[in-house]
């Protein structure tokens, strides 16, 4: 069995991590560089960066803060927020990233996902897609979830697969920043479409809420980003948890 990854997300704006609810209300969650050392250290699997308002104020990641996260991390780190072409992820590559993740560019020029892969491999490629359930279906939002879009969810992360993208982050909407966990009957869905790896997101109040999604939608990772930076749970308590209901974990 593949263990099991654990990943915290640093939503950046202004230099500064911040966490809201159903993405509006953003609150201070503290400095993103210092954040990033304490998860090194915790052991955590992977970590993501996503310059939140990057796509929607029309400009690119910001790199000197890249730059300084990675210096304090040894872990797999991907970037996420303004990548619209491929000189962006040529940059955030030399600047520390192992992996870029997109999201409203590649919804915009699908094909943007095939050059990606074909540059720099598959397992560079994470396609981010916010969804939100409207009248019983599931639609992509772009812009940082301030767009509904008429493409349905699933539909999307297929082609997004098809035209080569290593990994699906998925972001609920309805569920993040509620504490009230993760979609997993929406995640399970999708996930048993899906031969590259899911990666849950929008939800996570406590450890039962991992154990639930690993065991009833069986993602490849799940990714919270309040409850770790307030300290409400520890990775190394989570991945104790996670091993007592049998998840294997690194």
């Amino acid at each position: 069995m593949l263990a099991k990854r654990i990943i915290p997300c640093l939503d950046v704006k202004d230099g500064r991590t911040v966490k809201g609810v159903n993405f509006v209300d953003l609150r201070d969650a503290g400095d993103p560089v210092e954040l990033a050392w304490q998860y090194s250290r915790q052991r955590a699997d992977e970590l993501v960066f996503l310059d939140i308002t990057a796509t929607h104020e029309r400009r690119k990641t910001t790199v000197e803060l890249v730059k300084a996260v990675a210096r304090q991390i040894n872990i797999p780190f991907t970037i996420g927020g303004g990548i619209n072409e491929l000189a962006d992820a040529d940059v955030l590559l030399h600047a520390g990233a192992d992996k870029i993740s997109i999201n409203s560019a590649a919804v915009r020029n699908p094909a943007l996902i095939d050059q990606l892969a074909a540059a720099f491999g598959k397992q560079f490629v994470v396609v981010a897609v916010d969804t939100r359930n409207v009248d019983g279906k599931n639609y992509v939002h772009l812009n940082g979830g301030r767009l509904k879009t008429d493409i349905e969810t699933e539909a999307w992360i297929k082609e997004a697969e098809r035209r080569g993208a290593g990994e699906i982050l998925l972001t609920s909407m309805d569920h993040d920043g509620t504490k009230n966990g993760f979609d997993c009957s929406f995640l399970k869905v999708i996930n048993d479409e899906l031969s590259i790896p899911l990666i849950a997101s929008g939800g996570a109040g406590n450890k039962q809420h991992f154990v639930d999604v690993f065991q009833q939608a069986n993602v490849d990772a799940a990714l919270a980003a309040s409850v770790f930076h307030y300290g409400e749970i520890l990775i190394p308590a989570l991945k104790d948890e996670l091993r007592q209901h049998g998840i294997a974990v690194r």
